[in-house]
């Protein structure tokens, strides 16, 4: 039973006569010090009021009580009626969840009995047993959705000693210290459905590219041209026609669109059906036309609208194309292609970027060049090509180079054993931050995403900046360079760069050790010429060949200890098959110096085993996990590889991931491939 104490000013109506009989009493003392007669007459007439008002209080103290608490009964009684017919939803429950009490209005809407006494998390999922927690202790809400409507809840923590504490006028003292929790129901399905409305009105603006325009209409007779154009036409147009959108052709082989969001949804569905039914288009064209798909969406300017369209489609066309690319204020969304790059048999592009490169170089004093962090034989060889184009100019460049694995420990020495290079021709990152200065170019081969440069430091810089890469490109890449020459459908960066050394210059000359560090770079990323090779591959091949390249001396450079043949097989001996497809294995050569390129051969072998249609191998250095992907032809490890932070081809791709061990790792592989089959991104 709860007991009643007052406070405030009803507390000193009721003691203050009591408090006043001790003020008489002392003053009844006082005054029979003067005169004892008076004094004690005067004693006896406060000890008498004493008696009274102690008597009265007593008399009158139940009444009073009792008609507080008839008041606080009316009160409370007014209280519960109001909310009781009180139209929002509302509920009280214990901190366990149980309902103890709820109004017409929720009981209504949750169609429960209003003696319904289960858990609130019975009726609303949302509501759970942490939510409930963390109710004791703040305010919260959380959005719910019920029988098609959706509700804001508001869940706070109530004490019955706190709401007595806040009465001004009596306190009571209670032993129940369970705390209430309140649960009021707001709802907000009108301003739900109004902010879906808003949504899907938003337009989405797209850029659509013919990838293989030239090459495509050039195999085709001249009096079939027009009607493939046409057929390409009326595909496109049909296809954005069912999303009420609006087509217009740009160029011959560019189409501008536009249509509202609420259809974006429907293309990821049918996952962009156009790019496969673009590509399955003959009309006496020997080449499988494909095109690309860039659009922007979710930004709140027509003008960034454009801009991140823009940038879908150079993504896009940066990853080899025949593949639609969303761009969100955040988020980028790849989907289509399925296949490999599309060649391009032109050296147009080559020849402009070999000009742009010249002009960039003449108007820079220093150049510093630099490829992805643990260098292998592709950057060095790319590197080492820029190296003799700025040599061709009467321009300073400097090579960065952090780490000199054993691959590259001989082609290194051929260089610094050599008088007629510099002693300074290799730096570490350290000096190249303490070399540059404003007129210094720097220049990014063999990859295209800053982090992963051997210095990103000096990509924050500020210079002028060149980017020259065959992988694709992700989300994360180098910002603004002011030239870019990104080209997936090529082999290797050391192929990029010998084409791009035979228009940079008629004087230029290579020697036999430069070109065999070319040839080695192209040799290594092609696997000897069995992986991602076209007829550029071998023409920048034999243009090596012919500055004196010899194939059996890069062929004895690239030789390797018996630790790391012995380590290689032992890879292939651990590994695991997954799903009867996937080889999967761990590098353990921790003596080894350049394990991630053991690592890397291993995958490569793991594809000569019968039945195995990719192969991933896991080697942890410098505190990093190393995941070599290699595949054949089904499966696209770069698309893999990218869901783990990676990237690179759809043949050969990796991935760099921190703070992990290797079974983790194996296990995020594991889990990636199950939910690329679940979702149809993988076919077994």
């Amino acid at each position: 039973m709860d007991s009643i104490q007052y406070k405030g000013k009803l507390k000193w109506y009721f003691y203050a006569p009591l408090y006043i009989t001790s003020v008489f009493f002392v003053a009844s003392l006082i005054l029979a010090i003067y005169n004892f007669k008076l004094g004690m007459v005067m004693g006896a007439v406060v000890a008498f009021y004493t008696v009274i008002v102690f008597v009265l209080f007593k008399f009158s103290q139940s009444q009073i009580e009792q008609e507080l608490i008839n008041f606080a009964t009316r009160y409370s009684t007014v209280q519960k009626e109001l909310l009781e017919h009180f139209q929002v939803p509302y509920a009280l429950i214990d901190d366990t969840g149980k309902i103890l009490w709820v109004n017409e209005a929720f009981a209504y809407l949750t169609t429960k009995d209003k003696r319904y006494r289960k858990s609130v998390t019975s009726i609303f999922r949302e509501i759970t047993r942490e939510s409930l927690e963390a109710a004791k202790h703040d305010e919260i809400e959380y959005d719910i959705e019920y029988n098609e409507h959706n509700y804001t809840a508001l869940l706070r923590r109530l004490h019955i000693e706190e709401s007595a504490s806040d009465a001004d006028m009596i306190q009571m003292e209670t032993t129940d210290k369970a705390p209430l929790i309140s649960v009021m129901l707001l709802d907000k399905t009108e301003l739900v459905n109004y902010k879906r409305w808003n949504d899907e009105q938003k337009m989405v603006a797209g850029l659509v590219y013919i990838d293989n325009y030239d090459e495509t209409f050039e195999s085709v007779e001249e009096v079939k041209r027009a009607l493939l154009n046409a057929v390409i036409d009326r595909k496109i147009s049909k296809y954005f026609e069912k999303a009420d959108g609006i087509v217009r052709k740009l160029e011959k082989d560019k189409y501008a669109v536009f249509f509202q969001n609420r259809y974006l949804h429907t293309m990821e569905q049918d996952r962009f059906s156009l790019l496969e039914d673009i590509k399955s288009t003959k009309v006496g064209n020997e080449n499988e036309v494909t095109i690309s798909i860039g659009l922007g969406v979710g930004a709140d300017t027509y003008r960034d609208l454009a801009a991140y369209s823009r940038a879908a489609i150079g993504l896009a066309l940066g990853r080899g194309g025949s593949q639609a690319v969303i761009k969100d204020v955040e988020d980028v969304s790849y989907y289509g292609l399925r296949g490999r790059e599309i060649e391009k048999n032109t050296r147009v592009k080559a020849r402009v970027k070999a000009q742009a490169l010249r002009e960039l170089m003449k108007t820079s004093g220093h150049i510093l060049v630099m490829g992805h962090q643990i260098s292998d034989p592709d950057a060095l060889g790319a590197a080492i090509g820029v190296y003799v184009a700025a040599r061709e100019m009467g321009k300073k460049c400097q090579i960065i180079l952090n780490t000199v694995t054993a691959s590259l420990r001989t082609f290194v020495d051929d260089f610094t054993n050599k008088d007629m290079y510099p002693e300074d021709m290799f730096l570490e990152s350290y000096q190249a931050l303490d070399v540059w200065d404003k007129d210094t170019l720097v220049i990014v081969v063999d990859t295209n995403r800053p982090s992963n440069s051997e210095c990103p430091e000096l990509l924050e810089r500020g210079g002028p900046i060149v980017v020259i890469d065959h992988h694709r490109t992700t989300t994360e890449q180098i910002a603004n360079p002011t030239l870019s020459y990104i080209e997936p459908y090529a082999s290797s960066a050391c192929e990029m760069i010998t084409e791009i050394l035979q228009y940079f210059s008629d004087r230029i000359r290579l020697e036999q050790v430069e070109a065999d560090c070319l040839y080695a770079g192209i040799l290594i990323d092609t696997n000897n010429f069995l992986t991602k090779t076209g007829v550029r591959t071998f023409e920048a091949a034999a243009y090596l060949k012919r500055c004196g390249a010899d194939v059996t001396r890069v062929r004895k450079m690239l030789r390797e200890d018996m630790d790391a043949y012995k380590a290689r097989a032992e890879i292939v001996r651990r590994a695991e098959v997954y799903r009867g497809a996937f080889a999967i294995s761990i590098c353990h050569g921790r003596e080894l110096e350049s394990p991630t390129v053991v690592g890397a051969q291993a995958s490569n072998e793991l594809l000569n085993i019968i039945g195995i249609k990719a192969s991933f191998v896991l080697t942890k250095f410098h505190n990093k996990i190393y995941v070599s992907a290699r595949s054949i032809d089904e499966i696209d490890v770069q698309r893999v590889m990218e869901r783990m932070g990676g990237g690179g081809h759809l043949n050969v791709a990796g991935a760099q991931i921190a703070d992990v061990t290797e079974e983790e790792v194996m296990r995020r592989i594991e889990q990636t491939i199950d939910a690329m089959i679940e979702e149809g991104e993988i076919v077994l």
